[in-house]
């Protein structure tokens, strides 16, 4: 253990690079992470400045918070099993088939719906179409049909967080060679044995991945559950929301949401043991001419397809609400076609969509660099510290939106971090909460290429800057672009953490949703969101044509330099 302490010092101090990195890195977790973090606990357990574990044994005393807890593990496991597999399907039919390019953008597009808009928004056209008097109830004449409960949040949340297992899967199954499909098929294998044998279990680092982002999301959401748990369906952060907000009980909200790290910690755990101790690399500097993939078995095929079919259904219909809503009168009362809702919008909303884009730009630009450093550094380097380092970039993430959200107010609200009311606590709430997605989506990607490429690299003299930026960066473009759009999406729809810090100076366009729907104005919240999602479906083709055409010209360089 001591020489591999001493080994790993001195690679740092051979990589002056590494050291430079690690140091801003720790001091950006210390003031954003860590010292919230240390805040919030410190208000939880020593309310009074001495030490007590008085609330939280009074949390575990309460039957209630017990079956909170309960829920929410349930749900987070069923959310993530099926969000992951829905997922994968996805993936595979969008890498696996040979799905014209059109169709493969609007299975995207359509697939990204869910995540462009507030998550609220989705479980209120939940409710429209399966609610008491639901549309679809009445179209297909289903009496007594009870969606509130377990039900209604575990398929709203599956909808909600789905395509994030589906980018991220998508992103790995992109990335991985062809030319181990076209080996084992001379070799006599079956496209169904291929799928089984070679790229499943390739693919497990893009499951893990998933599975731990997806039972996040599912633990951190709280409105969700607040609109279609209700009071028999608790789940701990809502409850942490309603002592907060409700209650104005900082300290038992905030002992109610650090009882979900530990479940966050457990998972993350196994993740490390299904991932850790294997060898996924696929990609190597010694390949051939790239190949075709094994097409899927046309059972399977037609299977997916038709599973995929109907879910984009339902997902179009449920929006297609949503869009309906924005241009009438007066939801369920008068249904006159009218445009006032955007007209009101504009008007009104105007700074909150200003505001919004600019710290969503920022957030993405700031939180995609960081995620793929980070990515690269726990995935290539060895250095005390890496475990650690690993748990603290995740932590925000693990952590319940609301929570954050006042960790965040606890910390930054008198010297010597006076944030609140700015950009920057807005910006810094999206960075280091939602860069996850760019950090595992670098590392599953670095799994799948062999780390001989940028040997070389070094070899041949080139720096570890000089090594990352043309040599790394360019073969996880695909896990830059799943970071970028997951960071810009967020930054756009989160509600959770965000609807804490807005203020007079700076305004979000989902706390103008969340205003509308409120004061019962749910036409004018249906036209914001819709604005919202066409802001984000525009941005995101910006983003992805900018980084293909970024792909297209690294491969000319790499062609004219052979």
């Amino acid at each position: 253990m001591a020489d591999l302490r001493r080994e790993k010092t001195r690679m740092i101090q051979k990589d002056p690079g590494l050291f430079w990195a690690l140091l801003a890195i720790w001091i950006a977790l210390g003031i954003f992470i860590l010292y919230p973090v240390v805040r919030l606990v410190g208000m939880a357990f020593m309310p009074d400045g001495h030490f007590s574990i008085a609330t939280l044994r009074e949390a575990f005393q309460d039957t209630y918070t017990v079956k909170a807890l309960s829920n929410s593990l349930w749900l987070a496991l069923a959310v993530s099993a099926t969000g992951t597999i829905l997922g994968y399907l996805f993936a595979l039919l969008v890498t696996r088939t040979a799905m014209p390019k059109a169709m493969k953008a609007l299975l995207s597009a359509v697939t990204l719906l869910p995540l462009i808009s507030p998550p609220f928004t989705s479980s209120i056209s939940l409710s429209l179409a399966l609610g008491p008097n639901g549309y679809l109830l009445k179209l297909f004449h289903i009496p007594d049909f009870q969606i509130y409960g377990f039900l209604g949040t575990w398929l709203s949340e599956t909808l909600t967080y789905f395509p994030v297992a589906y980018m991220v899967i998508s992103a790995v199954l992109e990335t991985m060679s062809a030319n181990l499909d076209d080996a084992a098929m001379s070799l006599g294998a079956s496209s169904g044995r291929i799928l089984r044998t070679v790229t499943i279990p390739l693919s497990m680092p893009g499951i893990a991945n998933s599975f731990l982002l997806l039972f996040g999301s599912s633990l951190a959401d709280f409105a969700t559950p607040l609109i279609l748990g209700g009071h028999q369906f608790p789940v701990l952060p809502t409850q942490a929301y309603l002592e907060i907000t409700g209650m104005f009980d900082l300290h038992s909200g905030a002992s109610l949401s650090l009882m979900l790290l530990v479940p966050t910690l457990i998972v993350f755990w196994l993740q490390r043991v299904v991932v850790g101790g294997k060898n996924y690399v696929t990609v190597t500097g010694k390949s051939g001419a790239q190949s075709a993939f094994s097409p899927l078995p046309v059972v399977m095929k037609v299977v997916i397809s038709l599973v995929c079919a109907l879910v984009l259904a339902f997902v179009l219909y449920l929006y297609g609400i949503i869009l309906v809503g924005s241009f009438v009168k007066t939801w369920g009362i008068t249904n006159t076609p009218t445009m006032a809702n955007y007209q009101y919008a504009c008007k009104f909303g105007r700074k909150a969509i200003t505001d919004t884009l600019k710290i969503a730009f920022v957030s993405t630009i700031l939180g995609s660099m960081l995620g793929v450093v980070i990515g690269f550094i726990l995935q290539r380097k060895q250095f005390i510290g890496h475990r650690l380092l690993e748990i603290g970039s995740m932590l925000n993430y693990a952590l319940p939106g609301t929570v954050v959200g006042i960790a965040y107010i606890i910390a930054f609200n008198k010297k010597p971090f006076l944030l609140t009311g700015t950009m920057t606590i807005l910006v810094a709430a999206y960075v280091f909460r939602y860069y996850a997605t760019s950090i595992r989506s670098v590392m599953a990607s670095l799994e799948q290429i062999d780390p001989t490429l940028e040997e070389a690299s070094a070899s041949l003299g080139a720096s570890t800057a000089g090594t990352f930026l043309h040599v790394t960066v360019p073969l996880v473009i695909p896990a830059v672009l799943t970071g970028l759009r997951y960071l810009f999406i967020h930054s756009m729809t989160a509600i959770s953490a965000t609807i804490f810090l807005v203020s007079v100076r700076w305004t979000l366009l989902t706390s103008r949703i969340l205003e509308s729907m409120t004061e019962l104005q749910f036409t004018q919240a249906c036209a914001f969101s819709i604005i919202l999602i066409i802001i984000v479906f525009i941005a995101d083709g910006l983003m992805t044509w900018a980084l293909h055409m970024y792909s297209v010209h690294f491969l000319k360089t790499k062609e004219a330099t052979k």
